[in-house]
């Protein structure tokens, strides 16, 4: 069981963390989660892959999440222990042999994807098809988004039409997917996709119900600043009217970042300082990891000394990890009290997204301590 304080200073006093304490704010994901829910025009699978915590993944259940984008069969074997009676999905293209038999006989998923005819038997012969939804995942990407998620998977747009078909005659229900990129900038890159998509799905003859526009719903970070979600869910659903879907047709979206990242913090302690040098607890093999691909740059922080907060004139700072390997550095300097000393606490707050999920233990540095804190007023550093 997570343990609980009233908010990071009660922790900081009780505790004195010497290894990272990442840190749940409940009332963050809820309220974050319910505006992400009730400004979609359509249904919301959460992508597990972006923070698999089981405290994260109960806050955004509990505010109101029934869908979840699983990458694998361990996924969706978290979530059903995690969050009962939710719905699966196993949106991989790429799969142990045997999986989405295990999928479909012992959880219940009845939706899956492929991106080539190669996987369409394979899948076929493990699942029933007439119990089954297929996506055709489609390659589609634009300017604006920070990584192209159509470089790896994806059918060619003019292969679409025929990918469908076959999910078709196997008897199962054809269904589109694609994924715009992540950390998408500009709204227009889901129009733009969803006009993509629109011609495919003119050649066919016969209606599709389900569009999985996917995730790349954005956050914003110190130095990144992006469009609202309210612009997004604007432009997505003027784009969706062009779409000649079933009469009882839906949109699907699989925000990770946007419902995760808020609602989580990462405190690390000061373990040497040499004069502009901070050498954290914590670093890109650690809960930084996301920063080495360099979509954004910085996270927003806070000092702490003796559990009270740090104040005074500020200074840029190089932030290094505790390991051995030199490109444990975050990306850009840091602004932080000039007076920071070996002992304090510095707490970075937005780091929901692609933290947890993807730590390592390279050379011994690790930490699973995970907290929740009860004060519903309590918020990380914006």
């Amino acid at each position: 069981m997570t343990d609980s304080y009233e908010n990071v200073e009660e922790l900081l006093r009780a505790t004195n963390p010497q290894k990272p304490v990442y840190c749940i704010y409940p009332r963050v994901y809820q309220d974050r989660t319910k505006d992400f829910l009730d400004g979609f025009p359509g249904r919301v699978l959460y992508a597990v892959k972006a923070n698999n915590d089981p405290g994260v993944l109960k806050q955004i259940f509990e505010a109101g999440v029934r869908h979840f984008d699983c990458a694998s069969l361990p996924e969706i074997e978290l979530i059903s222990r995690v969050c009962p009676g939710a719905t699966m999905y196993h949106m991989n293209p790429v799969r142990y042999e045997g999986d989405a038999r295990r999928a479909q006989e012992e959880y219940g998923v009845r939706h899956f994807v492929v991106d080539h005819h190669s996987g369409l038997a394979p899948l076929i012969d493990e699942i029933d098809p007439k119990n089954s939804v297929i996506f055709a995942r489609m390659a589609v990407s634009h300017e604006s988004a920070l990584e192209n998620l159509s470089a790896k998977f994806g059918a060619r747009p003019e292969n679409i039409p025929a990918l469908l078909t076959a999910i078709s005659d196997t008897g199962a229900e054809p269904a589109l997917a694609f994924n715009v990129g992540t950390g998408v900038t500009d709204p227009e890159a889901y129009a733009y996709a969803i006009g993509v998509a629109k011609d495919a799905l003119e050649q066919i003859p016969f209606q599709i119900r389900l569009l999985d526009i996917g995730g790349g719903f954005p956050k914003s970070y110190p130095g990144l600043t992006v469009p609202s979600l309210d612009e997004y869910f604007a432009r997505i659903r003027s784009a969706a009217e062009e779409l000649n879907l079933a009469d009882n047709g839906e949109l699907l979206a699989e925000p990770g970042r946007a419902l995760s990242a808020p609602g989580l913090s990462a405190v690390t302690r000061v373990l040497l300082r040499k004069t502009d040098r901070i050498y954290l607890n914590d670093g890109i093999y650690g809960a930084f990891w996301e920063l080495r691909f360099m979509g954004h740059l910085l996270y927003p922080c806070r000092s702490f000394r003796n559990g009270t907060p740090l104040a005074g004139e500020t200074k840029a700072f190089k932030i290094f990890g505790p390991t051995c390997d030199s490109t444990d550095i975050l990306p850009a300097r840091v602004a932080l009290p000039a007076n920071i000393e070996v002992g304090d606490h510095i707490e970075f707050g937005s780091l929901g997204a692609y933290s947890l999920s993807g730590r390592t233990d390279f050379n011994g540095f690790y930490s699973d301590n995970v907290v929740s804190f009860t004060n519903k007023n309590a918020r990380p550093p914006e």
